[in-house]
């Protein structure tokens, strides 16, 4: 895991979309085509807003949606099919397709299995994610699941991450935030051939320290970060503001 850390949110995002498009566009070079993964929330605001501007193929990219809450309808401010479609799809018309999570299936599972089929067997080259507070990738709450295979999963959210909703404005209080999600699994993610994870702000700062210095366990999810071959951990400096030797 390559620690890349920025004196401010914006020079930490834009050094991010760079080496995501940098990832795509190599893959696009060497087979013709790329396949992307994208997360949500407020961490991926800024980068997603300057990866939209770079000069990408994006006729030749497939992109994959890594969560969505069970239950909530696409026209809710909080989902992240909503979310994906107004900040990046729209910005990117010529994209070749993008695979969302169907929160509002009538049956989840079934909804899992779909989306499966669809990622299943196929290289990723490139997923940009973030980590929550409580340390989770996508929505796999600790303690995750390292084992299953399943490309995407029911999960339960726990009250942490939950809360981490509802501080960032996505829900008016904790009783509104859904408590069941579907969510690529800790694997499928693993198995990505590249990995770029923006984390801004000092509300991340535990979270990323436990992620880098902690050793790999499924109660602090993003550790398992640490033993893939290509991921870099792009931080502003508050966020990085308590890692070892740092202030």
């Amino acid at each position: 895991m390559e620690l890349c850390i920025y004196p401010t949110k914006i020079g930490m995002a834009i050094a991010a979309a760079q080496q995501a498009a940098s990832l795509l566009n190599r893959a696009i070079l060497a087979r013709g085509s790329a396949n992307l993964i994208l997360a949500t929330g407020l961490s991926q605001f800024e980068m997603l807003s300057h990866l939209v501007t770079l000069d990408v193929d994006w006729a030749k990219v497939t992109a994959f949606h890594l969560d969505e809450y069970i239950g909530l309808p696409i026209a809710h401010p909080a989902s992240f099919r909503r979310y994906l479609q107004e900040r990046f799809a729209e910005k990117v018309p010529s994209l070749r397709k993008f695979h969302y999570v169907n929160g509002a299936a009538s049956d989840p599972h079934a909804e899992c299995q779909r989306l499966g089929r669809l990622i299943g067997g196929l290289l990723v080259d490139v997923a940009c994610i973030g980590i929550g507070e409580n340390g989770h990738l996508a929505f796999n709450d600790p303690p995750a699941d390292f084992d299953t295979a399943e490309p995407y999963i029911v999960v339960d959210l726990d009250e942490a991450c939950r809360r981490q909703q509802v501080g960032e404005g996505w829900f008016p209080d904790l009783d509104a935030v859904p408590r069941q999600a579907i969510s690529m699994s800790i694997r499928q993610i693993m198995q990505s051939e590249a990995i770029v994870c923006t984390v801004p702000d000092v509300r991340k700062a535990p979270a990323v320290k436990q992620t880098v210095e902690a050793q790999v366990t499924n109660r602090v999810p993003a550790t398992i970060l640490q033993t893939h071959p290509h991921c870099w951990l792009f931080l502003d400096q508050p966020a990085a503001s308590l890692l070892s030797g740092r202030s």
